[in-house]
C-alpha cells in the first residue's frame, strides 16, 4: 500500500462498528427503501455505509473523500428520511367527538434545507439525484442558480419545496430583494466547499449563514479539505463527525495515468488520434474558454461529434451540452475546470488534460471524471517540454508514477499558425482624395480622411461654419492634406470618387 501524506486540517477518520453493508440495514422508511431498489442501489460506498447513520441521528458531519465515491447520495438520504417524516400526517382517532377530534398534520411547505454549491452543473447533478428518489414522496427542489429563469425558481418556492439547492451567487441576491427567507432551514449542506473557496464564495456564504437559525444539522462533504477552507468550517459545523476516506491527495487506483510530451502546435492532431483510438465517450480539458472553441471546432471539422461546455455558454447551451454527452449522442465534451466537479456520466473512457492543470487538485478532479465507483479508466496528459518539471511535481504530489510518452517532432501534422504580413509588398501611394458634388453642383470639399465627420451646413443654404477655438475652419482645411501618403498593399483596389 502506498504512503498518504497526510492533508492540512484533514479530519480524522472514525471507525464505525458494524458498518452496513446493504442500503436495507439503514434506518430508512420501506418506502426508500423500495425506491432505492426500484433506482439499483443495493450496496452503499464506504462513505454512504457510515456517513447516512450519522446523518440520520441529525449530527453535523465533516467528511473528505475521493471524486466518484457517492457522496452526494450520503447527504441525500438523511435528508429525504427526514422530509418524509414531517411529511407523514398524524394518525386520527375515528372513535373521537367530532368536537374534539384532531384534524391530521399538514405536510410543511417552507424550506428546511439548504444545499450550496460551487457550480450550475453540480447544482443540476444534485437535483436530479434527489428527484430520482424522492420524486413519489416529496415536492420538487428549488434549484436557485444563475444561467437560468429566475420566475420558475421563484415559482418552485411558492409551490412548496422544501429543498433548496443553490449556488451563492443567485441566492444571496433573492436574499437581498427579499424575495426568499431562510429562517426556518433545518439542515444546511455545503458540498465542495473548498471549490466555493476558490471561486470566492466565501463572504457571500458567510452572510448567508448568518441568516439560518443556529439550531440545526450542518453537514460538509468535499473530496478535499484544504487549511484555507477550515476556518470557514469551525464556523459552520458544531462538534461534528469528521470522516475521511482514503486520500484525497491522490488519484483512483483504477485510473491509467499516461503525459505525452508533445509540442504546442501539435497537440491538436495528437487529440484527433487519441480520441479516435477510443471509441468510448472522451471528456477533454482546456484551460480558457476560447482555446475551448477552438479545439471543439477542429474535432468537428475533422468528423468527431462534439458538444461544447465553458461559463459563457448559456445555461440551455450548457444543460444541452450536458445531456448530448450523458445520452452518447456525442463522442466528446471539450469543457473547461466546470466540468471537473459535480459531472457524472457513466463508463467515462477517457480523460484527456489537453492543457496541464495549474495545481495537482485540479488535476485529481479532472481525472476523478473517470474510473468512478471501482470501474476503471484512463487520464491522459499533454504537455510540452518546458513543462517536464510539472509533471515530475505532479507525480510527486499524488504520489504516483505517470506513464510518460515522448512523440517525435515528425509524427504528428503541425497546426498552422496566423502567417506575418509579407512587408515586401507593401509600397508608399497616394490616396486619392475624395470630393462629392452637391444639388446646387458645388464640391463639397471634404476628405474622408479629415478628422471632421459631423454634418456641414452649406453656405449657399445660409449656414455658417463652425469653426474651433484657433479660428481656423474645421471642414478639412489647407493644413488636411487630402493626398496624404498611405501605406497600401501593391494592386490593392482603390475607391474612385467623382471629381468636381
Amino acid at each position: 500500500m502506498q504512503s498518504v501524506i497526510p492533508q492540512a486540517a484533514a479530519p480524522e477518520a472514525v471507525s464505525t462498528p458494524g458498518a452496513v453493508t446493504t442500503f436495507h440495514e439503514l434506518n430508512l422508511s420501506p418506502a426508500l427503501k423500495g425506491q432505492l431498489d426500484v433506482l439499483g442501489f443495493v450496496t452503499p460506498t464506504p462513505v454512504q455505509a457510515i456517513a447516512i447513520p450519522h446523518g440520520l441521528e441529525g449530527k453535523d458531519v465533516l467528511a473528505t473523500a475521493q471524486t466518484g465515491t457517492g457522496k452526494t447520495l450520503a447527504f441525500l438520504l438523511p435528508i429525504v428520511q427526514r422530509l418524509m417524516n414531517q411529511a407523514r400526517p398524524r394518525p386520527v382517532d375515528a372513535d373521537a367527538h367530532p368536537a374534539i377530534r384532531v384534524e391530521p398534520a399538514k405536510a410543511p411547505r417552507h424550506p428546511a434545507v439548504l444545499i450550496l454549491l460551487p457550480t450550475r452543473e453540480l447544482a443540476l447533478q444534485v437535483e436530479k439525484v434527489y428527484r430520482d428518489i424522492s420524486a413519489r414522496f416529496l415536492p420538487k427542489a428549488a434549484v436557485i442558480m444563475g444561467g437560468a429563469s429566475e420566475n420558475q425558481q421563484i415559482d418552485a418556492l411558492r409551490h412548496g419545496a422544501r429543498v433548496i439547492i443553490a449556488t451563492p451567487g443567485r441566492l444571496e441576491d433573492l436574499l437581498k430583494r427579499r424575495l426568499l427567507k431562510l429562517d426556518r432551514i433545518e439542515v444546511l449542506v455545503l458540498d465542495e466547499a473548498d471549490r466555493m473557496l476558490d471561486m470566492g464564495f466565501i463572504p457571500a456564504i458567510r452572510r448567508i449563514v448568518r441568516q439560518l437559525p443556529a439550531q440545526r444539522q450542518s453537514m460538509c462533504f468535499s473530496a478535499t479539505i484544504e487549511a484555507s477552507v477550515a476556518h470557514l468550517l469551525d464556523e459552520v459545523l458544531k462538534n461534528p463527525v469528521k470522516l475521511a476516506f482514503g486520500s484525497t491527495q491522490k488519484t483512483a487506483d483504477g485510473v491509467k495515468l499516461i503525459a505525452y510530451e508533445v509540442e504546442q502546435t501539435q497537440k491538436a492532431d495528437l487529440l484527433q488520434r487519441v480520441v479516435k483510438q477510443q471509441p468510448g465517450p472522451s471528456l477533454v480539458f482546456v484551460g480558457t474558454k476560447r482555446r475551448s472553441e477552438s479545439v471543439a471546432r477542429k474535432l468537428t471539422k475533422a468528423g468527431i461529434e462534439v458538444a461544447l461546455l465553458h461559463g459563457d455558454r448559456s445555461q440551455s447551451q450548457r444543460v444541452r451540452a450536458l445531456e448530448q454527452f450523458q445520452q452518447g449522442k456525442v463522442q466528446v465534451l471539450v469543457a473547461t475546470d466546470v466540468a471537473s466537479r459535480g459531472l457524472h456520466v457513466d463508463s467515462i473512457a477517457q480523460v484527456i488534460n489537453y492543457d496541464l492543470p495549474k495545481i495537482a487538485e485540479d488535476f485529481i478532479h479532472r481525472a476523478g471524471r473517470t474510473g468512478r465507483a471501482g470501474e476503471t479508466g484512463t487520464a491522459i496528459t499533454f504537455h510540452t517540454a518546458l513543462e517536464r518539471r510539472e509533471i515530475a511535481q505532479l507525480e510527486r504530489k499524488i504520489q504516483r508514477k505517470i506513464e510518460r510518452v515522448v512523440i517525435g517532432g515528425s509524427e504528428l501534422a503541425h497546426e498552422e499558425r496566423v502567417r506575418p504580413v509579407d512587408t515586401s509588398k507593401l509600397r508608399l501611394m497616394q490616396v486619392p482624395q475624395r470630393r462629392s458634388v452637391n444639388q446646387s453642383g458645388h464640391s463639397a470639399g471634404r476628405s474622408p480622411y479629415s478628422n471632421n465627420r459631423g454634418p456641414q451646413k452649406n453656405d449657399n443654404q445660409g449656414g455658417r461654419r463652425r469653426r474651433n477655438q484657433g479660428g481656423r475652419s474645421n471642414n478639412g482645411g489647407s493644413n488636411q492634406n487630402s493626398s496624404a501618403p498611405r501605406l497600401m498593399l501593391e494592386g490593392e483596389v482603390l475607391q474612385q470618387y467623382d471629381a468636381e
